[in-house]
């Protein structure tokens, strides 16, 4: 089937960030878009208004009748969805034409340049800081994103005018093995999503395949000391990129007063006094190779230096909720043990001296049993931290998995508490007095109670 033809698309999993890029796609083409998904959100909330026919229920009876000719529709579904989903089922024996979200977006990248950003972590403040380079440069390109853009309020940027599309290239279920690269920048590489690998060395070859695949006339930029072995055509070129060092890096890095300043050094010019409009210092090393990529791409010097000066962010990344000097909260999407531990260095070096609370929801049973030696570690760091049940998201309870693994390894100066998901707004409630800054954590749902967590904060 070919995307011209289609005239209905059906999305299973329609408010995943991933998928709702493309809903949101398919919309911009005049297409018939619907869908399910499994809980209503905010997001659901906005793809209904911009003309998406969604529903929360199972239930076959809801797929609309636009969505019921095999001919000239596609369904798109996310690798969450159970294997025993009726409406799923139906589509499966239908003869319909059915597609993973990161195919659909193979197809549609394909002869485009598209701008790839991968990594355990990282991707989605990278790529979402490369598109609004590009985007707002002379340059311009598209973009589908892993993550809302605070400047564009979308994780869909659309361009008539460029070649250039950005794209976050996810390694989940190795997604990003549809994608054809045109300049690839691989973030990190440790070890995560074990249930679909099995063990580090095979996360590692799925990035050795993600190189195999950039353009012969393409560009490979991987932070210095990462484990993967690039396997790229001939004409590949590949530099290194880094904090202070590699091809791409920074130099005459100042930090204070809430701002982060530095020099950006390319193997073609020095840009001085850029400032970084998130600041927190995970950012440099992002803001590194999302401005080497805009100045590969043909951004010029001041372009790529007003865009960092004006980047707003992404959604739960960083996300400051209340900024006050006696008084901060803060949301990050961190659901992997060096997340964690980036986002808790960042914070203590922007607020040294305070009492630092984490609010951590951890994702996946199967994350937690792999890695909760290592979360305890990280979330170590903080001086305070509450626990939240496991987010479970795709997976059904593993035996013996629970937060308290993570609870039991935490150093013995911290201080720590568990909190079960429905008492979470009652714990903040108790402990409003002595926070100082609070950082809620975690890729589940716990990001649903930041509105009525800044209320309390903002009237005690």
């Amino acid at each position: 089937m070919k995307l011209e033809d289609i005239k209905s698309v059906y999305f299973l999993g329609a408010g995943g960030i991933g998928m709702s890029a493309l809903v949101r796609y398919f919309l911009s083409e005049g297409k018939f878009v619907a869908g399910y998904d499994r809980t209503p959100s905010p997001l659901t909330e906005k793809l209904i208004e911009e003309g998406a026919v969604l529903h929360f229920e199972e239930n076959v009876e809801l797929i609309p009748d636009e969505c019921k000719n095999p001919e000239n529709t596609l369904v798109v579904y996310t690798p969450a969805i159970p294997a025993d989903h009726k409406e799923w089922d139906i589509f499966r024996n239908g003869n319909f034409s059915i597609k993973k979200r990161a195919e659909v977006l193979g197809i549609i990248t394909k002869g485009k340049l598209g701008v790839c950003v991968a990594g355990t972590h990282g991707k989605t403040t990278t790529s979402t800081m490369t598109a609004h380079l590009l985007h707002q440069s002379h340059v311009d390109c598209a973009a589908f994103l892993g993550g809302i853009s605070k400047n564009y309020k979308s994780n869909l940027i659309l361009s008539e005018k460029s070649d250039f599309v950005v794209i976050e290239a996810d390694e989940y279920d190795r997604s990003f093995l549809h994608l054809e690269p045109y300049i690839a920048t691989i973030t990190s590489a440790d070890p995560d999503h074990l249930d679909i690998y099995g063990n580090k060395e095979n996360y590692l070859e799925a990035f050795a395949q993600f190189t195999e695949r950039i353009r012969e006339d393409g560009y490979l930029i991987i932070h210095e000391g990462l484990e993967v072995t690039p396997r790229t055509k001939a004409g590949v070129k590949i530099y290194t990129y880094g904090r202070e060092s590699g091809d791409f890096h920074a130099e005459n890095i100042r930090i204070g007063n809430g701002r982060i300043i530095i020099d950006y050094v390319s193997p073609w010019q020095t840009i001085k006094d850029v400032e970084l409009g998130v600041p927190v210092s995970i950012n440099i090393e992002n803001g590194v190779t999302a401005m080497a990529m805009a100045e590969i791409c043909g951004a010029t010097a001041e372009e790529i230096k007003q865009g960092m000066a004006n980047f707003a962010g992404a959604d739960r990344r960083f996300d400051f909720h209340i900024k006050r000097d006696d008084l901060v909260l803060l949301s990050d999407y961190a659901h992997h043990p060096d997340e964690v531990r980036a986002c808790a260095k960042s914070i203590k070096e922007l607020y040294e001296g305070r009492k630092i609370t984490v609010l951590f929801q951890p994702h996946l049973y199967s994350r937690t049993a792999d890695f909760y030696k290592e979360f305890a570690e990280s979330l170590s760091l903080f001086d305070k931290v509450i626990l939240v049940d496991i987010y479970p998201a795709r997976e059904l309870p593993m035996p013996g998995v629970t937060s308290k693994l993570i609870y039991d390894c935490l150093a013995p100066q911290v201080e720590k508490s568990m909190c079960s998901r429905s008492e979470v707004i009652s714990c903040i409630e108790k402990e409003k007095e002595n926070i100082e800054v609070l950082v809620s954590l975690g890729a589940g749902d716990i990001e649903n109670d930041v509105p009525r967590i800044k209320e309390i904060l903002e009237n005690r």
